[in-house]
């Protein structure tokens, strides 16, 4: 039995349990309202905390906050993901691009050793990758094991 058979197998029967499926929608949902107010504040230009250039996430969000465009930029994206996240149709690219910037967050975040985040954002990093695998379905196409012979 190949690996592919096996993870479809898995998440048909995961996709049937509808406490899993209630699971999904919680996730979508709580990520979105984690995104949506530090995306809106980067998209105002304002910085997204108060700490002191002394801590080191401080240091490194006040340079952030200092690059121009990009700053904005990240915070059209925030928004762009978290909207996705809630419209049924696009959560599956939603979460795709929420993806890299919750795993960039959660990895600056233990790097400096920011309490901040320090639970929160490992946390979103497992509810985005249970997200992913909800819809392994869509994604499987895109996965280096599927077997081509068996088309």
């Amino acid at each position: 039995m190949s690996i592919a058979t096996t993870l479809d197998r898995i998440h048909f029967r995961a996709k049937q349990n509808k406490w899993l499926r209630r699971f999904a929608v919680f996730n979508r949902v709580v990520l979105a309202l984690g995104f949506l107010p530090s995306g809106f504040v980067k998209i105002m230009g304002e910085r997204f905390t108060s700490l002191s250039v002394n801590h080191p996430m401080g240091h490194y969000l006040e340079a952030l906050h200092r690059t121009g465009f990009y700053y904005p930029f990240i915070g059209v994206v925030q928004i762009a993901a978290a909207c996705m996240l809630l419209i049924p149709r696009t959560a599956t690219l939603g979460a795709v691009i929420y993806f890299p910037i919750i795993l960039n967050i959660c990895i600056l975040s233990l790097a400096v050793r920011f309490e901040g985040s320090f639970v929160t954002s490992p946390l979103m990093v497992l509810a985005n990758l249970y997200l992913l695998c909800w819809n392994y379905d869509k994604l499987k196409f895109i996965l280096p094991f599927r077997n081509p012979t068996a088309q």
